[in-house]
């Protein structure tokens, strides 16, 4: 036998120098309408010619099979300040490791390396409970085609859509722009869009950053600003809406239900009104000086024109309580506190009706109420939940050690748990900064995602991983590993929420912190049995 198959979960990292396993079948229990993966794995015995190999999946009439390529990207180093049995990848990193999923059922495949493929199962709803049988074939370019089966066994339980619980990634639209050469909001830009935003939404995610302005984020980007702006005379604007209402209608379409609306005063600090450009920034003209103070009286002036536009438009688009507003994006220290009571205040007498939410850590923002949702990094989201104050939870390079992440080296089947940790508590969403950030850090510099995956800042803190989630591929996002197990660990939340599943049950009495939770697939496999048995 020169050629080794196998089939394995969707959780396994399949490095270029793991070894082959046994052919063995393989089960897997879902909901009715849930979307499952597994993989097959394969490699070449040492010393035979390399050859084209493809894999055919046969499912039953009802049930979607799509076949993706998993590939590679190099990793330098291990993230920093994580034990080493909370690594994935020990003793392959440096070199090689399994990411980007492919549209591809076919490759080359060199001797001595171990290669994957990623089959997702999706039902459309017309197959029943009951156990259904898939083929998986592998056909080398020499030599007889092998062929595995895997098992999926349904059950009658249909998983309903998740409820009162937002999910956001930021999605860089300057990205979008830059990586496929548009110009401001051109053809190819409209046509590229709704891919991503479908892809957020196949994943569980359900509101989208709109970028009314260019987000104050991360750098001085390349404008991004939907709306258009005309000076009409000294302190007086008139305002455009027609693209920001093509890119909301465009994403309630695509699936997203919720918008999250530019952050109005700058990052770290809340010191400076926003970089708001002349039209929409196509020559970087700006309305005044970028180092204009927050609270300005140049500021408030265009705040008092543009607000009641916002509020009469989300009215009109039936968005209003599908909207969230930002002040500044994770204040932190005395100093920002300052800043940040006196910008809070400017639009509490300017929009009365804004409610706002701002990532944060520090618990007195939500004791003294100056901000209205507090997102929580989740060091210290917990400290919010005992106290009663409401919050949403976030996390963003850090915490590391043994808090959640999704990391490049951060093991599949912890990344699978955000779903279940964020339900065992009572946060009203879940917010990271990196769907898409495709730059060196602080820059508007690209770089190769595939090539680099912490904007070339591992040794001033960003972590492997962090900074995006999906690829840029030619015309569309090429998913991750990372991003389907998220996305996998949302359908999961749903599931324990269509359940009535009480956060204080015994099943999830091990999830006991961020930090303190099960992190095997063994857990996992246990307790979603365990689960959908409940609807026997």
């Amino acid at each position: 036998m020169t050629i080794h198959v196998w089939l394995a979960s969707s959780l396994v990292r399949h490095f270029p120098l793991t070894p082959a396993r046994p052919a063995r079948p393989i089960a897997i229990t879902a909901a009715r309408n849930e979307r499952v993966s597994f993989q097959v794995g394969l490699r070449l015995a040492d010393g035979v010619a390399r050859q084209n190999v493809r894999v055919e999946v046969s499912a039953p009439a009802g049930l979607e099979a799509r076949v993706r390529r998993v590939g590679y990207v190099p990793l330098q180093h291990h993230n920093t300040d994580v034990p080493l049995e909370e690594l994935d990848g020990v003793g392959h990193i440096p070199g090689y490791v399994p990411d980007p999923l492919f549209d591809e059922a076919r490759l080359l495949l060199p001797a001595g390396e171990t290669h994957a493929f990623f089959v997702t199962l999706t039902p459309d709803g017309r197959l029943d409970p009951g156990q259904h049988v898939v083929k998986v074939q592998v056909i080398p370019e020499n030599g007889k085609p092998r062929t595995l089966s895997a098992t999926l066994a349904l059950s009658a339980v249909a998983i309903a859509p998740r409820r009162d619980f937002r999910v956001t990634n930021w999605f860089y639209n300057d990205a979008l722009l830059d990586y496929y050469r548009c110009q401001s909001f051109d053809d190819r830009y409209w046509q590229i869009l709704p891919r991503y935003l479908q892809d957020l939404a196949t994943h569980g995610q359900d509101t989208v950053y709109a970028p009314v302005f260019t987000p104050p984020l991360d750098g001085v980007k390349r404008p991004s600003q939907l709306l258009h702006v005309t000076r009409v005379a000294p302190d007086r604007y008139r305002f455009d809406w027609q693209d920001v209402r093509r890119y909301v209608r465009l994403a309630r379409q695509c699936g997203l239900t919720h918008f999250e609306w530019t952050h109005l005063f700058t990052q770290w600090g809340v010191k400076h009104a926003l970089r708001i450009y002349r039209g929409q920034g196509a020559d970087e003209r700006l309305l005044w000086p970028a180092e204009t103070p927050a609270t300005s009286a140049t500021y408030r002036k265009f705040l008092a024109q543009f607000l009641p536009e916002l509020h009469t438009f989300l009215r009109r688009e039936r968005l209003l309580d599908r909207s969230f507003f930002h002040v500044s994006d994770e204040p932190h220290g005395e100093e920002h506190k300052a800043n940040y009571r006196q910008a809070r205040g400017l639009l509490r007498e300017l929009a009365p009706w804004m409610q706002v939410m701002d990532a944060l850590s520090d618990l007195s923002y939500g004791r003294e109420r100056l901000t209205d949702m507090p997102i929580a990094s989740i060091q210290t989201a917990l400290d919010f939940v005992r106290e009663g104050l409401p919050c949403w939870c976030y996390y963003c390079c850090g915490p590391r050690g043994r808090f959640l992440n999704r990391l490049l080296d951060t093991p599949l089947a912890k990344i699978r748990m955000n779903g279940w940790l964020f339900y065992r508590w009572p946060f009203g969403g879940f917010l990271h900064w990196g769907y898409n950030y495709w730059y060196r850090s602080q820059t508007r510099e690209m770089i190769d995602p595939y090539t680099v995956q912490d904007g070339c800042a591992w040794s001033g803190g960003w972590a492997y991983g962090d900074t995006f989630m999906v690829y840029p591929g030619p015309d569309g996002p090429v998913d991750s590993l990372r991003w389907e197990a998220f996305g996998d660990s949302l359908q999961e939340y749903a599931l324990l929420q269509t359940l009535g599943v009480q956060r204080g049950d015994p099943l999830l009495q091990n999830l006991k912190s961020f930090e303190d939770f099960p992190k095997t697939e063994a857990w996992l496999t246990t307790t979603r049995r365990k689960l959908l048995a409940r609807t026997r």
